[in-house]
């Protein structure tokens, strides 16, 4: 395994997907990543944003990459291991047009007299679309994107479906704490420090949508603009995990998830809408 670092530059930031994007590297599967990052806001400190940028172009979040894969083919499995996140001293999120500041000191994510403890994970961890054109980096997708979801920290490992050659992904998007629903459109928007990724591919796991292992839980997604057909995508990927994971028929696999699997909400603020599905490991013995 070689472990690769990304320098933090105007070159190696973009706003948007695209499968035309040239990558900024090229890895073998299972290498590293290492690199620093922007807030969502694009900025490294709280006064202004680090780079100028073109905003019809690179409108969304500042994201780092692509990155490369070689020998990624589409229809195979990234698999991406989250070995660390470690944001910078301050954060920043919005309630309702007012702009709330937050300082990490000793550890904890301080704002006045409130204090938030630290579950800092990446926002955004994908590859872009299939069909040509550029793609805002706002909703998830099959390919994952912006998935908000607040379990995705260090110890994590993500799998997305992968929809072009060479993988080309991206990731970014720092959040100091969040909770389920992400409900002002905003965690504590956070630059980071230091990230690594471990990156893989897979050939024999066939994703409906993207699932992730934290330490002690399976997590299954979906993504919908109707907040009911992400809960059916979640389910039925769970389903599918449970099926594979455990040898039952779909049926029992449904069965026990109405016993044993919790359904929440993800993020109800990113245009498509997601859902999570949690089956921890001690729910069934």
């Amino acid at each position: 395994m070689t472990t690769h670092d990304i320098p933090l530059s105007e070159a190696t930031v973009h706003g948007y997907f695209s499968r035309d994007l040239p990558p900024v590297l090229t890895i073998d599967a299972g290498d590293a990543v290492r690199f620093q990052s922007l807030n969502a806001g694009w900025r490294w400190e709280p006064v202004a944003e680090l780079f100028d940028r073109d905003p019809a172009l690179h409108g969304g979040h500042a994201l780092n990459g692509p990155i490369e894969v070689r020998g990624a083919r589409a229809g195979q499995t990234l698999v991406v291991a989250i070995d660390e996140v470690t944001p910078r001293g301050w954060g920043v999120n919005f309630g309702d047009g007012e702009v709330y500041g937050w300082g990490l000191v000793d550890g904890v994510w301080h704002q006045d007299e409130l204090r938030v403890t630290p579950a800092p994970f990446l926002g955004v961890i994908g590859m872009p679309p299939p069909e040509p054109g550029n793609h805002s980096t706002i909703p998830p997708r099959r390919s994952g994107g912006n998935i908000d979801c607040k379990l995705l920290v260090t110890g994590t490992t993500l799998y997305l479906p992968i929809p072009v050659d060479g993988a080309l992904v991206s990731a970014g998007d720092g959040h100091g704490a969040q909770g389920d629903g992400e409900v002002s459109g905003t965690a504590i928007e956070c630059p980071l420090e230091r990230v690594q990724l471990t990156i893989d591919v897979r050939d024999d796991l066939d994703l409906r949508m993207p699932i992730a292992r934290t330490a002690d839980e399976w997590v299954t997604f979906g993504f919908d603009e109707d907040l009911d057909k992400a809960v059916e995508l979640a389910l039925e990927t769970m389903l599918d995990l449970l099926e594979r994971e455990r040898g039952v028929d779909r049926k029992r696999a449904l069965a026990l998830a109405s016993v044993c699997v919790d359904l929440r909400v993800t993020q109800v603020v990113n245009q498509a809408k997601g859902v999570h599905a949690v089956l921890h490991d001690d729910a069934i013995r």
